[in-house]
């Protein structure tokens, strides 16, 4: 499973305007159902609400990875948003979040397992995150995703 074919750039956002996770739960998912047409809002936050109680997705210095399944998809779908600012998450760390992964994956799949071991691949290295808040807008966003992509599985 290749990020850069669940994290498209139609369904990337820099510059959140979110100041805390509510928000930026609110952001994204309002984002997605704009850009894909999607009447799954309701459902889409109670998902990802009821996955954020069990414990906080803010799981990396400055990274959050929120998922929820949701019955309306066919298939796995990323939005990747990037704050300048910051947002208060709740974290591990008790730091704010500056990039986040969100996932939402159809309920009878596995998909997700594989994109937050990738996710979590790419983590590892600390310019991975440097390097993709640094990015202005989506396409730069989007070319460093795909980079470190090509990167590690050419090291595989």
């Amino acid at each position: 499973m290749l990020l850069s074919e669940v994290f498209t750039k139609d369904l990337i956002k820099v510059n959140l305007e979110a100041e805390d996770k509510d928000e930026a739960f609110e952001e994204l998912v309002e984002f997605f159902c704009t850009v894909r047409n999607s009447n799954a809002r309701e459902e889409i936050l109670k998902s990802l609400r009821e996955r954020e109680k069990l414990m906080s997705t803010g799981i990396k210095p400055g990274v959050a990875i929120p998922h929820g399944k949701i019955l309306l998809l066919d298939d796995i779908r990323g939005i990747c948003g990037v704050s300048k600012k910051g947002i208060e998450y709740e974290a591990l760390d008790g730091r704010p979040v500056h990039l986040i992964f969100m996932l939402l994956v159809p309920d009878e799949t596995d998909k997700h397992l594989k994109a937050l071991k990738n996710l979590a691949e790419l983590l590892l290295n600390p310019q991975f995150y440097t390097d993709m808040c640094s990015q202005r807008d989506v396409e730069g966003v989007y070319t460093t995703l795909k980079e470190y992509e090509d990167h590690f599985i050419e090291m595989m």
